[in-house]
């Protein structure tokens, strides 16, 4: 086929060739030496770069373990001391507590001893009376003493002695009252009316109990007569 005429598609020329091949090389050459590392200023930047950022990570990494270390052993610290303080408190409240127990038990038994003792001085003074006529008027009297009540050992006897001879057990069946139904019993031959009437607290209420029956009989008497010493006869 025969060339074209025309300037606008002419070919390339051996000397354009050369200098496009040239300028491709040069840019290989360029772009080569940028990425590898070398000799040149610009090869030795690129690659340093990765290295400087490896160590100051490793870096920051080593300063946060450091810290954490650092807040770990004063976290310990607290907790050891704390619990260093939890202890002597426990330990100083279980002094008081058994400090207080021992008080509490001391005062107990004093307290026990104490009345113990007084149990055992109130028994001392309490009298002993005789199951007989002595002892149960010298009862009587210590009653009758302790209610206010007048009367002498030899008023009681005087009386006890004409009324039934001493027989707590003694039952009158033939006078006023036996006729009317009511009559007279014990020491000093109380009717059960005049018993259940002037019974005097912490006695018996059986009009045969001797003491029960002496010491009725003998407030009966301090009412009507002043006192069982002004009693000579019937009453």
């Amino acid at each position: 086929m025969p060339e074209s005429s025309n300037p606008g598609h002419s070919r390339l020329n051996k000397t354009h060739k050369i200098s496009i091949a040239g300028v491709a090389a040069l840019g290989a050459a360029a772009l080569a030496f940028s990425v590898l590392p070398g000799s040149g200023e610009s090869g030795t930047a690129v690659a340093a770069e990765p290295v400087a950022f490896s160590v100051t990570a490793a870096a920051s990494n080593a300063k946060a373990v450091e810290t954490s270390i650092a807040k770990q052993h004063v976290t310990a610290v607290k907790q050891a001391k704390a619990k260093a303080e939890a202890d002597a408190k426990a330990e100083a409240k279980a002094k008081a507590d058994a400090k207080a127990a021992a008080k509490a038990k001391a005062e107990a038994e004093a307290k026990k001893r104490e009345a113990d003792a007084a149990a055992s001085r109130a028994a001392a003074r309490k009298p002993v009376y005789a199951n007989n006529l002595d002892g149960w008027i010298k009862q009587s009297l210590d009653i009758m003493k302790s209610k206010g009540i007048p009367g002498s050992y030899n008023g009681l006897y005087r009386n006890i002695m004409r009324e039934s001879t001493g027989n707590p057990n003694a039952i009158n069946g033939w006078d006023i009252n036996a006729i009317n139904g009511v009559p007279s019993k014990g020491l000093l031959q109380v009717i059960q009316p005049t018993f259940n009437a002037y019974h005097v607290a912490g006695t018996s209420w059986n009009i045969y109990d001797p003491v029960a029956n002496i010491t009725a009989a003998a407030n009966y008497a301090a009412d009507k007569y002043g006192s069982m010493d002004n009693v000579n006869g019937a009453y």
